[in-house]
């Protein structure tokens, strides 16, 4: 499955380029870098000037670059679980 606006919240998001908008937390509004890791609750950042930003993902506003400079807004409480677990949302 390719990544699209509809499906970004059931893909893996390691990789993937993100712009952190707003968050509960006012001092990461506006970090950007490449995802590294993710776990069930967070994101691990490595932002464009080399430091790793751990971030929640309750509370935040994210936007993703994907490929073909295609940008998709989600809101961190849609992609709280792990991969796997948020695929299984759709199945129920």
């Amino acid at each position: 499955m390719k990544y699209s606006k509809r499906n970004l919240i059931y893909h893996e998001l390691i990789g993937l380029r993100v712009i952190i908008k707003d968050h509960t937390d006012p001092t990461l509004k506006g970090i950007s870098g490449k995802v590294v890791d993710e776990t069930k609750n967070t994101l691990r950042i490595a932002t464009d000037d080399g430091r790793e930003v751990t971030v929640l993902k309750h509370g935040g506003r994210f936007i993703f670059k994907l490929p073909k400079t295609l940008d998709v807004e989600v809101l961190g409480d849609m992609i709280i679980g792990r991969p796997e677990d948020r695929l299984k949302r759709i199945m129920r």
